[in-house]
């Protein structure tokens, strides 16, 4: 007489599942060229776009769930499989990511690959409430995927950095619009994610008057949620008219 056949390990048969398709089905853990080529050139507005094209990697390692101290030394009693988060001495969290399987395995040959798409790597990311996607930590290309970046891969829009952001320009506009010693305003792009705000300003202000100038424009686009996540950070540059 037959047994019931084969089954996994909570007792639960194979036969008589379907097996759906994860998207990946030909996906031989490859990078893609096109990322590479727009990692590569430093464009990061290319590269921010390729991504969001390109399949990526995300590693699930085992991790105890519980753990007997009885003994002499701690035995893992159950682990299950959960996504990995990184925490910089600044605070700042990270979601790794890997471009393909060789990359990741040069960083823990134990994970196991989870592959999905950029956006769905930045929506877990979020969930996380981690800051910035981290991209092939091992290698030498490695990136960090910043946090408007990580905005924009999640929302499924294009990424452009904040002083070429109509969005952000205009919500610059209308938080400088009601100070009336505000001449004129630029958007300059600072380096590294910094928007700086070049703002003109009449003259006979005082120290005080312009510090609390710029904690009120400040205050009004942290206000509103989606500039805000478009911003990374802000610097302010006052000129005298």
């Amino acid at each position: 007489m037959s047994g019931p056949g084969p089954s996994d390990n909570a007792g639960i048969p194979f036969s008589g599942r379907e097996v759906t398709s994860t998207g990946f089905d030909d996906d031989r853990g490859e990078a893609d060229a096109a990322l590479m080529a727009a990692l590569a050139s430093g464009d990061e507005e290319a590269w921010v776009a390729a991504l969001a094209e390109s399949r990526l990697l995300v590693p699930i390692v085992a991790a105890p769930t519980e753990v007997d101290t009885s003994g002499e030394h701690a035995v893992e009693k159950s682990t299950d499989m959960a996504v990995v988060t990184l925490t910089a001495p600044d605070g700042t969290k990270g979601l790794p990511v890997f471009t393909s399987l060789e990359a990741l395995a040069a960083w823990d040959p134990a994970a196991r690959p989870s592959p999905v798409k950029a956006a769905f790597a930045a929506q877990a990311a979020i969930s996380e409430e981690c800051d910035v996607l981290l991209l092939d930590m091992a290698s030498e290309h490695r990136v960090v995927v910043r946090a408007s970046m990580v905005w924009a891969l999640a929302q499924q829009q294009a990424w452009v950095p904040a002083y070429r952001d109509t969005h952000v320009r205009s919500a610059i506009g209308q938080a400088v619009r009601v100070e009336e010693a505000v001449l004129a305003q630029e958007c300059v792009d600072g380096g590294e994610g910094v928007l700086r705000l070049r703002l003109t300003l009449a003259p006979g202000l005082s120290q005080d008057e312009v510090r609390a100038l710029a904690t009120r424009v400040g205050e009004r686009l942290a206000a509103d949620g989606e500039t805000r996540a478009r911003i990374e950070a802000l610097a302010f540059e006052f000129v005298a008219a």
